[in-house]
């Protein structure tokens, strides 16, 4: 009877194991089906963050991803990168590389870019006397039918993303023109020329060691050709709040807003640019030592007067997410971002930046 009972009382655990088993296994089948059932970008968000939450040593901060949105009709029109609030002295040296289709026409307009653009950057900023920090940007931009038509045709095609029509065309085939009710505005050329050169100022409103408040300023100048996109031939002008916080001891939050104000767009024909807003938010944290992660979400009114075409009257928006190793003055950084709203902004852009402390 002993041995009996004993093997009722082993049947009964082996069945309530086997019960939280089966319980465990619905759950975690439940929690795995609805994750795949969101968003792909969400999904892609959660993963990162989660991936974030995992590092846990902190070292210093150096700010957002330096990413400009390289669509090519707005290229010219003041694009601003994030930027920390704090001030520094360094010289960085930036290599860009993105693809644009976007062929579209409506009653008023026709807009054809089927492009790669690679763009060095030349940046330089200068702290005067610890009350503001100047800086200068020097743009050449390269324009090109590229090489990577064929690999993403078949990466749209693997992952059922659509590919804005990009089969239509030969592949690697240049195209960059703009024309309003027929009159030519900017016809693009295959080749390399200096894009606008930016002034800017940003002067501190707040420091501590958990939170920094800045206003910054700048103005582009025209030295672009504007008929070939490399320029709009007009001076640009855009302010911006920054603003930094600390919320851990390994996590440092960014956040800008602002405007650009720029000028008319004077290619073979002239074209009135509008106003836009801008803004964007970071998040930093550290793997190691010399590690860091970041993931941001920058975003962009349209620039262009309505056209009719989708592609350029909504809003644009870049998702990036990147790393960042330093050694002593010497920093390295790679992103890679994605237009998440098929809209003003390049299919993906590759960023490279070499950054020196001075």
């Amino acid at each position: 009877m002993r041995n009996i009972g004993a093997f009722k009382i082993k049947l009964d655990s082996r069945l309530r194991e086997n019960d939280s088993k089966k319980e465990c296994s619905l759950y975690r089948d439940f929690v795995f089906s609805w994750f795949l059932s969101i968003n792909k970008n969400i999904s892609f968000i959660i993963v990162f963050l989660v991936f974030f939450a995992l590092s846990s040593i902190a070292s210093a901060f150096d700010g957002p991803l330096a990413i400009k949105n390289q669509y090519p009709i707005f290229l010219h029109a003041d694009q601003q990168y994030l930027e920390k609030a704090s001030m520094e002295n360094s010289f960085s040296a930036g290599v860009s590389h993105s693809s644009t289709y976007t062929v579209q026409s409506s009653g008023e307009w026709e807009i054809g870019q089927d492009m790669e653009v690679s763009e060095l950057s030349l940046r330089y900023k200068k702290v005067i006397n610890d009350f503001a920090e100047l800086g200068i940007d020097l743009p050449v931009i390269a324009l090109s039918g590229g090489f990577m038509d064929g690999f993403l045709e078949s990466y749209h095609d693997t992952f059922g993303l659509p590919d804005y029509g990009r089969g239509e065309r030969p592949h690697n085939d240049f195209l960059y023109e703009i024309k309003r009710n027929g009159k030519l505005i900017v016809e693009g050329r295959s080749g390399a020329g200096l894009g606008d050169i930016r002034l800017s100022v940003k002067k501190p409103i707040f420091s501590s060691d958990k939170m920094n408040l800045s206003a910054r300023g700048d103005a582009e100048f025209p030295t672009g050709s504007a008929k070939k996109g490399y320029g709009n031939g007009s001076i640009d002008a855009g302010a911006a709040i920054l603003f930094d916080a600390k919320i851990a001891d390994d996590f440092m939050t960014y956040w800008n807003l602002g405007v650009v104000f720029p000028g008319d767009l004077k290619g073979n024909e002239d074209v009135d640019l509008e106003d836009f807003i801008y803004g964007g938010a970071a998040v930093e944290t550290t793997l190691k030592e010399k590690y860091s992660l970041i993931a941001q979400l920058q975003a962009q009114s349209r620039i262009y007067p309505k056209t009719g075409l989708l592609a350029v009257d909504r809003a644009a928006y870049l998702l990036s997410f990147g790393g960042r190793y330093s050694s002593g003055k010497n920093l390295f950084e790679l992103s890679f971002s994605e237009d998440i709203n098929s809209a003003g902004a390049p299919d993906f852009i590759i960023n490279l930046i070499y950054k020196m402390k001075l």
